[in-house]
Parts: C-alpha cells; sequence; structure tokens
C-alpha cells in the first residue's frame, strides 16, 4: 500500500530532525562544523497535503512502539522523506509511506519497486526512512544491491525497533548495511514526534501535540546499546 503525502516546493528543505550518529547523510547546506540538535528544532511546518491521507494513530500507536517484545505486530510501517536535488543546489522533498502485511512485497521492496523508478538519473537523491523495525535479512540484502548500482542514493534508516536482532544473519546483515553506505541508526523520542506530526492522521485543523509512551527513552537506549555492539 502507498500513500503519496506531500511535495514540498522546489527549493524549500523540509525541517526534519537530523542526528550525526552512525554517519546519516547530511542535509543541504550542511558542514563537518555544523550538527543538527534535533530537540531544538521547530517542529515541521504543515502543508497542504496531496491526497490528505495519512497514518491512522492506533496504527502509529502499536506499530511503531518502541518495545522490546513485538508480539502481535505483523506489519511493517515505512514513512520516507525523499529530497531530490539538482546541479543548482535546489531541493524538492517528497514524503509518503508504505506498509506491508509480510504477504506480499516487505515496505522496504515496495519502496524500490514503486517509488525508485520514478528517480531522476541527473539528480542526487538523499532518502530518509523512518521503519517501524529494521529490516530482514532479504530486505537488507535488496537494499544493499540497490545502493550498490543506484549512485546517486543515500539512504539513512532510523528504526523504531531491532527485528529479531538475536539472530546471526539478521545481524550480518546489518553489519553488512553499515558497509554498502547505509545509514543506520535507531529512532530517538524527536524522531518519533516528528513521525506523528507529519505522518499520523490529525483532527481537521487541529495538531494534538505528540505524547511519548512511559519507556520510550527507556527503549531507545536499550536498542541503540544493540545497535552499536552489532555494528562495531
Amino acid at each position: 500500500m502507498v500513500e503519496c503525502l506531500e511535495t514540498l516546493p522546489i527549493g524549500e528543505e523540509p525541517t526534519c530532525p537530523r542526528g550525526t550518529e552512525f554517519g546519516e547523510p547530511p542535509a543541504p547546506g550542511w558542514s563537518e562544523e555544523q550538527e543538527c540538535s534535533s530537540p531544538t528544532l521547530p517542529p515541521c511546518r504543515p502543508a497542504p497535503l496531496a491526497h490528505r491521507e495519512r497514518l491512522p494513530v492506533n496504527f502509529f500507536k502499536f506499530q511503531f512502539r518502541n518495545v522490546e517484545y513485538s508480539s502481535g505486530r505483523n506489519k511493517t510501517f515505512l514513512c520516507y522523506v525523499v529530497e531530490a536535488q539538482g546541479k543548482g543546489g535546489q531541493v524538492q522533498a517528497t514524503r509518503g509511506y508504505l506498509e506491508d502485511e509480510h504477504a506480499a512485497a516487505h515496505a522496504e521492496e515496495a519502496f524500490f519497486n514503486t517509488i525508485l523508478p520514478a528517480f531522476d538519473p541527473a539528480l542526487r537523491y538523499n532518502v530518509t526512512w523512518y521503519v517501524s523495525s529494521s529490516p530482514c535479512a532479504a530486505c537488507a540484502d535488496r537494499i544493499i544491491r540497490t545502493l550498490g548500482k543506484t549512485k546517486n542514493l543515500r539512504l539513512l534508516i532510523l528504526v523504531g525497533r531491532l527485528f529479531m536482532w538475536e539472530e546471526p544473519d539478521v545481524q550480518a546483515a546489518l553489519r553488512k548495511l553499515k558497509e554498502a553506505g547505509c545509514r543506520l541508526r535507531i529512532m530517538k523520542p524527536q524522531d518519533f514526534e516528528y513521525v506523528w506530526q507529519n505522518f499520523v492522521e490529525q483532527e481537521e485543523g487541529q495538531s494534538k501535540a505528540f505524547e511519548p509512551w512511559e519507556d520510550i527513552q527507556e527503549n531507545f537506549l536499550y536498542y541503540e546499546e544493540k545497535l552499536a555492539d552489532i555494528l562495531k
């Protein structure tokens, strides 16, 4: 299922929270001396949506919750921001979301099958994924092969949870992702807030504040430590 949410005007940059852990790609105008501090960023400004379709609130609260044991969470939700940059430095950003039920293509593969073909070889693309859980070994392999063939693509993946992280093949796949140039990190509380503000249904004419769950920071630190150990 693909939901196209929004295209920002050329020349405008989306205000996305970006950390610097695990070497995620810089936004246009970023330098080594600068570091974007997510907690101090203002929320993304609201903009007209192409189809007025977002994630239902209950889907977000259940599927994206960064619990240690993900029992019953049999879908993957992938929210994406695609920043296309031309030679003149102007940026056009598009965002949307995909989901899967693990019956057909996984959400990661669906992105490459439905979104990637529209990419212009003459442009440079910085793509950010906010995913409810990290890729399985098969999807990681597809990501690696795609990055190898698509030289104008840089990918940052932020995940709410680590999928089957104790399995040796999954750990090996995550390390190969890093070696292939894919930036991978765990979603921080402000990343969940960004998804809430930009990809989740809001009341008409209202924007309800994000309410972090009780153990959001604790679970972030738990998964951050696990990922750091895996990527050593």
